[in-house]
């Protein structure tokens, strides 16, 4: 293998003396570590010197530490693309027999590479991955070749909770993972109870319903004692204007000149009824709201009566 490097095809003419001689140090030390089974150092080795000149016979020997560190995909890599560079018809002769020492043991390592297949239950969106490393779509529900050893699959997606399995295989296992996405469920504190509304007797919303009513209760009042007083104003002037047009038109004819003074008189018994009613509306109104307002605890032995009077309306109330 190392004289393979000094005797390379017309493709290596332009490396230099400097680059050929570090890859033939390199491949030494590779060779030396893989022989001690020290495959990591191996692989380092082989990896740099295949860099500086691209070799089967140094590639033959990443595939062979590859193997020794357990990265058998890598491996199975490495061996086909020996077997697939080829090499061209005047390479020396270690070229053509690294290919054929690849292909050889890429048929013994076929066989013992493991297989794992991915089932995956839940929303088509789900990321999976094996070791960090993610799982295309396609290539769920197959046969996917591992490195032998322990693994870890994991499914998530948004909404759910992700899903996790880990397995053990064996040189030549085939295994089946099946995940189950679940929804994610809402923590209590998320959803919000429907609104109750407040008892008209009980709950931080009484005091407010009652001093509502009281308020309105109070203004009823206040309007019925003004229509009150307004139809008893009304109802005053018109029995005075009544008894004037009495006595000035006997048997109900009044005089022509007198008809401003009868309108003045209808105007006011109108004005009188209208008030009245309004009065009377009014204070039914502001009773009404007084009387059903909620008892709070502020309202306790309070007590309003209202007090109408000729031209006069108003409450009195004891505390």
């Amino acid at each position: 293998m190392l004289l393979a490097l000094t005797c390379a095809p017309a493709a290596l003419a332009q490396v230099s003396d400097a680059d050929r001689a570090t890859a033939r140090s390199l491949a030494v030390e590779g060779q030396e570590a893989l022989e001690r089974k020290d495959f990591s150092a191996a692989l380092e080795r082989f990896r740099r010197a295949d860099a500086i000149i691209h070799a089967p016979t140094l590639l033959l020997g990443v595939a062979r530490s590859q193997v020794g560190v357990g990265q058998w995909i890598a491996a199975q890599e490495s061996y086909s693309r020996i077997v697939r560079e080829g090499a061209p018809e005047k390479s020396p002769e270690q070229f053509f027999e690294a290919i054929a020492d690849a292909q050889r043991e890429l048929d013994a390592l076929a066989p013992r590479i493991p297989q794992v297949l991915i089932s995956v239950s839940g929303p088509d969106t789900a990321a999976v991955t094996i070791d960090g490393e993610r799982v295309p779509r396609a290539a769920l529900g197959v046969r996917r070749p591992v490195d032998p050893g322990g693994h870890t699959v994991r499914a998530e997606a948004a909404g759910f909770a992700p899903a996790e399995a880990k397995v053990t295989l064996a040189e030549g296992a085939s295994e089946t993972v099946a995940l189950e996405l679940k929804p994610v469920a809402l923590p209590p504190s998320v959803v919000s109870p429907p609104p109750v509304a407040p008892s008209p007797d009980t709950g931080p919303g009484a005091p407010s319903a009652s001093s509502s009513r009281t308020v309105l209760g109070i203004a009823a009042l206040g309007v019925g004692g003004v229509g009150l007083a307004a139809g008893a104003v009304g109802g005053v002037l018109a029995i005075g204007k009544h008894r004037d047009l009495s006595e000035r038109c006997p048997a109900d004819r009044c005089d022509p000149s007198l008809q401003g003074d009868v309108d003045s008189y209808h105007a006011m018994g109108t004005l009188s009824t209208i008030g009245f009613a309004i009065g009377a509306v009014g204070v039914g109104a502001g009773a009404f709201f007084l009387l059903t307002a909620p008892r709070s605890p502020q309202r306790a032995g309070i007590s309003i009566t209202p007090v109408i009077g000729l031209g006069s309306a108003g409450a009195k109330g004891s505390f």
